[in-house]
């Protein structure tokens, strides 16, 4: 095992527990990234929290990259699949009420029995997305 494998996703682990929960005790919000993206859309309560989120989430990565430390991400599909699969998630997220960081991050450290409910789903969908895509198609 190297640090890599180990060190950096326990970090970054770490890293979203702290952030979530800072956002529930200083501003009594669920840290879920799909309802952080539509109130920032639809303009619910101003940009301002909603905004430093998503900014951060764009230029952390990029800040990484310019010290030497880019991830290893590999998009082995094309443009139009991403899309689609950017639709799906979206619908997903609307029809679940959450995203897997609202409900499999929050949620769950909550004890909340939707979120659960709504995590075992995810994970399941993404089990048998994976062997489709993998051993059928």
């Amino acid at each position: 095992m190297t640090e890599s494998s180990v060190i950096l996703p326990l970090a970054g682990g770490v890293m979203i527990g702290v952030a979530a929960l800072i956002l529930l005790a200083f501003n009594g919000r669920v840290m879920g990234v799909s309802g952080i993206w539509s109130g920032l859309i639809r303009w619910s309560d101003g940009p301002g929290w909603r905004l430093a989120f998503v900014l951060g989430s764009i230029t952390a990565p990029l800040g990484l990259a310019l010290l030497g430390r880019p991830g290893d991400v590999q998009i082995e599909t094309t443009a139009p699949m991403l899309i689609v699969a950017g639709l799906l998630v979206g619908f997903g997220s609307a029809l679940g009420a959450g995203c897997t960081s609202g409900h499999g991050i929050c949620g769950m450290s909550r004890f909340s029995p939707r979120s659960i409910v709504a995590t075992l789903v995810f994970m399941a969908v993404a089990i048998v997305t994976v062997f489709l895509v993998r051993h059928v198609g």
